[in-house]
């Protein structure tokens, strides 16, 4: 915990904190737009397409597992920079791929560099001061959410003016830059645990199992985000396909539209803050399955069924932005000490989510066609809506024993 009489985080340390967690984050978007370009060009069939994506997440799942709770362990300065120059290595490597297995090896490597971003949220709040820790989380929070609003419309903008290796080499210099900056701003931070690692890992299946409401968060955005997963994974090849020919420019301001949905961020952080976080759950959930619903019912007409699918992206990162908000605040509630193994448990068990709603998303779009894909995201949010509903009913059956009392 921090000491309460240390200075509190400086606005400028604040702002660069969320600055390089929205752009290692958005290493693991870059591909989501740009999955039939980099398929056509490595050789990638259109059933195997959603592994671009799918590695990503697998890489950054195993990150969050075995890489992120070495920061209740080792310096974490130290962790982050070596992160961070990994993942500009598999960035580079990916720039010059020519062939799938090189790429699909490239994007794992690039999820697992990228948990960097997970060791940089725990180390803001050790920087903060008791009082303002909530308001500093929530600030690097959101610079994340923009890193992942922002990650698809860039990389269909740069490829359209040059092509998909271009993003990659940028985002490996980018990253690299990030990297230095940190190293000569972050100061040194040593936890305090002198446990080995493997009883650090060992830790992670007893944290998991002892905690309800980790488990329970972890399920709802597991449902929320493999159907986000889904939907970037078909919904750039639905729109480049013949009933919308969108270019990677139109693609680009198509998911610009989607970041509207990040005003629900806030609205989340105050309901949750009024107490009000079981109905909000239950909102962002329920925004889910009609972000997959609104795109069934669109008519013939192009323009008409276009404005709804920008209806729908609007309506899913809504439900996607609030749900983290809420499930965050919850999970960094529950103690400081272990505040870096919830956090890489809760993001490994979404992400997992999320490398599934990938993988399927372009399997079922490929054989099974477009409809079919948007039943599959639908089922996603559904399922952790019908989890919610046990929440519900304990939280209604608590209540009425206490009015009984």
């Amino acid at each position: 915990m921090s000491n309460p009489a240390q200075d509190d985080i400086s606005p400028g340390m604040v702002l660069l904190l969320a600055a390089a967690t929205g752009l290692i984050v958005a290493n693991l978007y870059y591909a989501q737009t740009l999955v039939g370009p980099i398929s056509a060009a490595t050789g990638l069939s259109p059933q195997a397409a959603g592994l671009i994506v799918t590695l990503t997440q697998i890489g950054y799942t195993l990150g969050l597992l075995f890489v992120v709770p070495l920061g209740d362990l080792l310096e974490n300065r130290r962790l982050i920079v070596t992160g961070l120059l990994f993942t500009s290595a598999m960035l580079m490597l990916a720039a010059f791929s020519t062939s799938a297995w090189m790429f699909l090896s490239a994007a794992l490597g690039i999820g697992l560099g990228s948990v960097a971003a997970q060791i940089i949220v725990p180390f803001a709040a050790h920087l903060s001061k008791e009082a303002t820790r909530g308001h500093t989380v929530g600030k690097v929070v959101s610079g994340l959410l923009l890193g992942i609003m922002l990650a698809r419309p860039a990389a269909s903008l740069i490829a359209d003016a040059s092509n998909w290796h271009v993003v990659f080499g940028g985002a490996a210099v980018l990253v690299l830059a990030v990297a230095l900056v940190l190293r000569a701003k972050l100061p040194l931070r040593v936890p305090t645990a002198t446990i080995s690692y493997p009883a650090l890992m060992a830790s992670l299946w007893h944290l998991f199992l002892r905690t309800p409401v980790l488990r329970r968060r972890a399920a709802y955005h597991a449902g929320l985000f493999g159907s986000f997963s889904l939907f970037w994974t078909v919904a750039p090849l639905m729109l480049a396909g013949p009933q919308f020919h969108l270019s990677q420019t139109g693609i680009a301001v198509f998911a610009l539209v989607g970041m509207a949905g990040a005003v629900a961020s806030p609205v989340a952080g105050r309901l949750a803050d009024a107490g009000h976080t079981l109905t909000a759950t239950a909102a962002a959930l329920a925004l889910g399955v009609v972000g997959f619903a609104l795109p069934m019912v669109a008519p013939e007409s192009r323009n008409v069924a276009l404005a709804m699918l920008v209806i729908a992206s609007i309506v899913l990162d809504m439900g996607v932005a609030a749900n983290l908000v809420l499930g965050q605040r919850a999970i960094f509630s529950l103690g400081a000490e272990v505040r870096s193994r919830l956090n890489g448990v809760y993001f490994a068990l979404f992400f997992a989510g999320g490398a599934l709603g990938s993988a399927l998303g372009g399997w079922m779009y490929a054989t099974h066609g477009w409809h079919a894909a948007l039943l599959t995201g639908m089922a996603f949010p559904g399922l952790a809506l019908l989890y919610w509903l046990t929440e519900y009913a304990a939280h209604s059956s608590a209540l009425n024993a206490g009015v009984k009392v």
